[in-house]
């Protein structure tokens, strides 16, 4: 095989087991968990899938940028929770089954809400937006639905297996992506480098910090929610993200250099957000999340 086949395959794969890791360690109720709380389930979706792409289209019309940039923020806006997420999530003090269930329904719902999402904003702005359903729909299934099924079902088949499969599958995918994230950042270097400057890291930056506002003030009464929306709706899926650009706007090249500048800045920006989280609630001590239903003992 060619490096520019085993790279995606390594970044398929990597993702796939991370997500595995976390479907390992989640009861099949918690995928549930959202519909049985709507009230987070509407805050959640409000935040993500209405203001973050209504602040991304109106960035795009009014605010001078490049093309590729103003596709890679409405292809971003309209992308679910990224499948590298969730361990940050959890980190920050997340509840499990928030977290797990976040992931798996932003992810499943979005085969339905992209297409209809790219309908109504090209009624507003005609700018030829169509993503159908199945173009979505393996992306979705390969990221995130299969890999988190997959596991869930292992845990209800056998929790000391699952359980003792958790690290290993965590290592591994871990090691496996940072070494072909490694791989695709040489790679697009010269590609990363030309999008760097006229604005670019500021523009991602503001739409990154005003993500985490968003979803921290949308986030409800519990300390612990409003950080993990925070992160959810400031951070989103890469891979959707580009196959949205891709399918729409085949011929620029520049996004998905423009999606790997978006995803540093987001993993920066989000490093003060978070120590301000721990320092001001203490979600970070296991002890209190714990008593808090937060983590499992």
């Amino acid at each position: 095989m060619t490096l520019a086949v085993l790279v995606p395959l390594g970044l398929k794969i990597s993702i796939s087991l991370l997500v595995f890791s976390v479907g390992l360690g989640t009861a099949p109720g918690e995928l549930m968990y959202l519909i049985r709380h709507p009230g987070r389930m509407t805050r959640a979706l409000l935040a993500m899938n209405l203001v973050m792409p209504v602040i991304a289209v109106l960035a795009a019309k009014l605010v001078p940028m490049e093309r590729s940039v103003a596709i890679t923020l409405v292809a971003l806006s309209l992308s679910p929770v990224p499948p590298m997420l969730p361990r940050k999530m959890l980190k920050a003090g997340g509840g499990h089954a928030y977290v797990a269930s976040l992931l798996f329904t932003s992810a499943a719902l979005s085969v339905i809400w992209i297409p209809l999402a790219c309908a109504v904003i090209d009624k507003m702005f005609p700018a030829d937006l169509s993503v159908p359903p199945l173009a979505v729909a393996p992306v979705v299934a390969i990221s995130v639905v299969g890999p988190m099924i997959a596991g869930v079902a292992i845990r209800l088949l056998s929790e000391p297996l699952a359980d003792w499969l958790i690290k290993p599958a965590s290592i591994l995918a871990t090691a496996l992506l940072a070494l072909t994230g490694l791989v695709v950042v040489m790679k697009m270097a010269p590609l990363i480098a030309g999008q760097i400057g006229d604005g670019l890291v500021i523009i991602l930056g503001a739409f990154v910090i005003l993500g985490l506002l968003v979803g921290h003030l949308v986030g409800g009464p519990d300390p612990a929610d409003r950080t993990v929306l925070a992160l959810a709706t400031a951070t989103r899926h890469p891979g959707i993200a580009i196959a949205i650009a891709h399918i729409n706007f085949p011929t620029e090249q520049a996004v998905p250099a423009a999606v790997v500048i978006y995803l540093v800045v987001s993993a920066v920006l989000s490093l003060p957000y978070l120590a301000w989280r721990k320092n001001r609630s203490g979600t970070g001590d296991p002890a209190i999340r714990r008593q808090h239903g937060q983590v499992r003992p």
